[in-house]
């Protein structure tokens, strides 16, 4: 079967969302309220393009001076302006338009595509067109004889307008693809997303994306779990045993986590949730390197708390075995966070994943009831590559037995399920953990007290403590 020749945006997730780019010498509609960045991308994709060896003519039926959008575009890190005029040519036919109409705009446009050997062409300001076509025919005309000097020419063509385009509108039926751009308020957040509601002759992924525009231009971020609604990858399985970092739980678990698998573990502020997860990523080596993908603390604190608990997080840093990967929480966008995590994970190998927390990530949806969607492609696509993963969830109850279960059927995602909490018992207060959930294999359901000092996070019996506590007290009455 042959495949379709596509011309790339050359912005990662814009030819995601596409399935591999535009296709060549077909017509796109990129519509969007004033301010939603349909310039911007138009010239990012036109500058990318022409990186790549093709020759690009971006024509304005706006009254907007070039200079001006030069100022504009010269703050974005893919504007080059040495490639103006020989590469990319900019063309107003706003004077053109207004004086002698839409028949000699097509003559234009047909000239500057034959001379520049264009084989993309943007028109800015389709609404322009419009309004002055005098009925929804001579609209149609207009994009049709474009097309037809486009497809002979070989040449992508790119259609910008502001209008609002409904099923009946001729821009849209006349058109083989369209994207749509909108801004949204999210309580006191504004979230731009992208939509693809139409490609001819080519998949595309539906729905809304999240994008952005930052100094790069546009960044496009396709939902999570629509790019990897399958892993990349064949899930991998082992029977194989990894330590988790606290030796009585690799006894409880009779030989420790299931190399792959994804441990999420439930608990309090101060209960000691980071530390199990210091432990955890510190059996990272060179060979098999751990990432700390945090949210709370920073680097350096991490390593003070590592430090003070005789853990040398340090040295493993300068081996490459463990990298930090800290982003604060203020202004996260749920996708991004994801594709954060994989690149990384990707880039330096990663082996060991600790997310502290999971709550923080849940916390960036701007749609809370997609978490579990997410969260299924994400350890799924994560066990595709071999990682084993730890990760926190803070709970609110201190004391209370009856613990509320995080993002309904998040903890059915994960192999493996903690549990620490509280207990006051003769005005003492005690840490206690529990396994509460193993995937596929048999492990000791007996609860532990927990000890924090030196060397991390400790595990111990009751019991035990309880005899120490006890032989203490009978040696201090005989020295008496």
């Amino acid at each position: 079967m042959s495949q379709l020749v596509r011309l790339k945006s050359g912005i990662e997730g814009l030819d995601a969302l596409l399935k591999g780019g535009f296709v060549s010498g077909s017509s796109y509609l990129i519509q969007g309220r004033p301010g939603s960045g349909k310039t911007i991308l138009a010239s990012q994709i036109a500058f990318n393009y022409i990186r790549t060896g093709g020759q690009a003519v971006f024509a304005t039926l706006l009254s907007e001076s070039h200079d001006r959008l030069f100022s504009f575009l010269s703050t974005l890190a893919f504007f080059d302006e040495s490639q103006v005029g020989d590469n990319i040519k900019y063309l107003s036919a706003f004077d053109t338009l207004e004086s002698e109409g839409l028949d000699a705009v097509i003559k234009l446009l047909r000239k500057e595509i034959i001379r520049n050997k264009a084989t993309l062409l943007v028109v800015d300001g389709l609404l322009n067109a419009r309004s002055q076509a005098d009925t929804p025919l001579d609209t149609k005309k207009f994009i049709a004889e474009l097309q037809a000097h486009a497809a002979f020419a070989g040449c992508t063509l790119l259609f910008l307008t502001s209008a609002t385009m409904d099923e009946g509108s001729p821009e849209l039926t006349m058109v083989d693809g369209m994207i749509s751009l909108e801004e949204q308020g999210v309580g006191v957040r504004s979230i731009r997303r992208m939509t693809v509601r139409k490609s001819r002759g080519s998949g595309a992924i539906a729905g809304q994306h999240e994008y952005q525009i930052n100094d790069q231009g546009i960044v496009v971020y396709p939902r999570f779990e629509a790019l990897f609604n399958t892993p990349t990858a064949s899930l991998k399985t082992s029977k194989k045993k990894i330590p988790s970092g606290i030796p009585m739980l690799d006894k409880a678990l009779f030989g420790g986590l299931c190399k792959s698998s994804a441990s999420l573990i439930l608990g309090p502020s101060g209960s000691g949730k980071t530390v199990t997860g210091l432990n955890f990523i510190l059996e990272s080596t060179p060979a098999e390197p751990g990432l700390i993908f945090g949210f709370y603390e920073t680097p350096e604190q991490l390593d003070l708390k590592a430090a003070a608990l005789d853990l040398d997080l340090q040295s493993l840093v300068e081996q490459d075995a463990v990298r930090i990967h800290w982003q604060p929480t203020t202004e996260l966008r749920l996708d991004s966070v994801g594709y954060a995590l994989i690149n990384a994970v990707r880039e330096h190998g990663i082996k060991r994943v600790l997310i502290d927390s999971v709550a923080a990530m849940a916390r960036s949806a701007s749609e809370q009831n997609r978490l579990v969607e997410f969260f299924s492609a994400l350890f799924n696509e994560l066990r595709a590559m071999d990682v084993t993963v730890w990760s926190t969830w803070e709970i609110q109850e201190l004391l209370e037995s009856d613990i509320t279960a995080p993002a309904p059927h998040l903890c059915s995602l994960v192999d493996n399920v903690f549990l620490l909490r509280f207990e006051e018992k003769k005005k003492e207060l005690t840490s206690l953990f529990s396994i509460i959930k193993v995937r596929n294999s048999a492990f000791d359901r007996t609860q532990k007290q927990v000890v924090i000092g030196k060397g991390g996070l400790t595990l111990i019996h009751p019991m035990k403590k309880q005899k120490r506590k006890e032989d203490i007290a009978a040696s201090s009455t005989s020295n008496h």
